[in-house]
């Protein structure tokens, strides 16, 4: 009996939104070696641009030097560790001892496991099920006071100081990678995104789009419902999804007006291609 094998399909787009006329985001797509990357650089223009593409640019040279056969997790944290030096080192030699980082959330799928590295307050999620859970934690200053009990997370979410985070790469000489693993199941899918989304959208609404029938409808619905708001910052997403089977499921994308996919407004959701 032939064994189903895993199979990866994924959208990734960065876009600087409707306010900046700069994006310090940055994100990488490997999907035969199974790497995803999303980045949120910080430190003002240039240096933030400088430091989330050196990051994402480190991480692809250590995947591909290495090769999908081989790639191991501790591979990936090592390549986060060179970044964090390379940036730390970038800002105190070429920038005049300027502070410039970036956050950095990195999923890597691997013989029916996954796995999470993360710096900073750029998010995963996974889809499985139905339901959207947020698998990585915020290293941010409102995160360490709902984990105190002073706020909850609902409050956090609205709080002035959200956006001031307390891990970044780059900005200190040593760095604290925090990483978890788990199983995977045919069917799940998988969301890394820059806080730009998560400031525009509701978990709710953010759950509502992975009603889309292919994993370009749902990254799309995710884009453009974060403009409709708005988008103050740069808006940033991959999405990943897992399939165990022997024939390719996958679709082309679709135009925005062939699309079929929930966009959310202030007012209500609506639909494009209606």
């Amino acid at each position: 009996m032939q064994q189903a094998k895993w199979n990866y399909f994924s959208f990734t787009q960065s876009h600087p939104g409707k306010v900046r006329t700069y994006n310090e985001d940055a994100c990488l797509a490997m999907q035969k070696e199974g790497v995803w990357v999303v980045a949120d650089g910080m430190g003002g223009h240039t240096a933030g641009d400088i430091a989330s593409q050196m990051l994402v640019d480190i991480i692809e040279q250590k995947v591909s030097s290495i090769g999908q056969p081989f790639l191991m997790l501790e591979h990936l944290h090592e390549a986060l560790t060179e970044a964090n030096t390379r940036i730390y080192q970038y800002g105190y030699h070429d920038l005049a001892k300027s502070i410039m980082g970036t956050t950095a959330i990195v999923l890597f799928v691997k013989d029916a496991q996954f796995h999470c590295l993360w710096v900073g307050d750029s998010r995963l999620y996974l889809y499985r099920n139905g339901q959207l859970i947020q698998q990585s934690r915020d290293h941010s200053q409102v995160m360490e006071m709902v984990e105190k009990g002073l706020l909850n997370e609902d409050e956090a979410e609205q709080h002035p100081m959200a956006n001031v985070i307390t891990r970044a790469v780059g900005v200190d000489e040593k760095i604290d990678i925090d990483q978890l693993s788990g199983s995977l199941q045919s069917g799940d899918q998988f969301l890394l995104c820059s806080d730009g989304l998560t400031k525009e959208l509701t978990e709710h609404e953010m759950t509502a789009c992975f009603q889309a029938t292919s994993v370009n409808e749902v990254g799309q619905a995710l884009i453009h419902s974060a403009l409709v708001r708005g988008a103050s910052d740069n808006v940033t997403c991959a999405v990943v999804k897992a399939a165990q089977h022997t024939a390719s499921e996958y679709h082309l994308p679709p135009s925005y007006s062939d699309a079929t996919v929930p966009v959310f407004n202030n007012q209500r959701i609506s639909l494009l291609g209606e």
